[in-house]
């Protein structure tokens, strides 16, 4: 994803949010479909239920941003947990459906939105501080996600970023305009 200079804190909040969403993806992508459901102990996640969480967590946050409180009625966190998708087909339309309520919410707001209060679990957060919550929370499953694709893809794993041992010539690539920095 190429870096672009904003002073946009929106423009850049969403495009944060894009690449991790991306980088995800990519992740995922290079699961083969039973590693996306396997853990690596009885206490561990999936991906599959990360992705599940976080999906759950997305429409409870950014369903009615502005006029429902983020911690919806009808969610049950606890469930997330548990019986995720069973294919990969439905485990991606899920993390999709997540997305595009995030940034249906997103999109539309203005920097004058930024100071509006709005709550998660009846507590008052501005708008910036719902979406910096949301910024800290979606990267750290993003992790997991790519931990476990990684550790799952193992002698075929295709870095994400920077390949291992390779700074220097990327950080090359980048003085000389053919890389992005991020």
């Amino acid at each position: 994803m190429a870096h672009e200079r904003t002073d946009s804190y929106l423009k850049d909040s969403i495009g944060v949010l894009r690449y991790y969403k991306n980088l995800a993806e990519r992740a995922m992508a290079q699961c083969s479909d039973s590693a996306l459901f396997e853990t690596l102990d009885a206490e561990s996640n999936s991906v599959a239920i990360v992705v599940k969480h976080m999906a759950g967590n997305m429409r409870s946050r950014w369903t009615d941003f502005l006029t429902t409180d983020g911690e919806k009625p009808d969610r049950n966190r606890d469930t997330e947990f548990e019986a995720p998708a069973t294919t990969r087909a439905e485990l991606l339309r899920q993390w999709n459906a997540g997305w595009d309520i995030v940034f249906a919410a997103l999109e539309p707001l203005a920097d004058a939105d930024l100071t509006k209060t709005v709550y998660i679990r009846g507590e008052a957060h501005s708008v910036m501080q719902a979406i910096n919550r949301q910024i800290a929370h979606y990267p750290y499953h993003v992790g997991q996600i790519v931990f476990l694709a990684k550790h799952f893809g193992s002698d075929s794993w295709e870095s994400l970023t920077v390949p291992r041992n390779q700074s220097a010539a990327f950080n090359a690539d980048v003085a000389a305009g053919k890389k992005s920095q991020r």
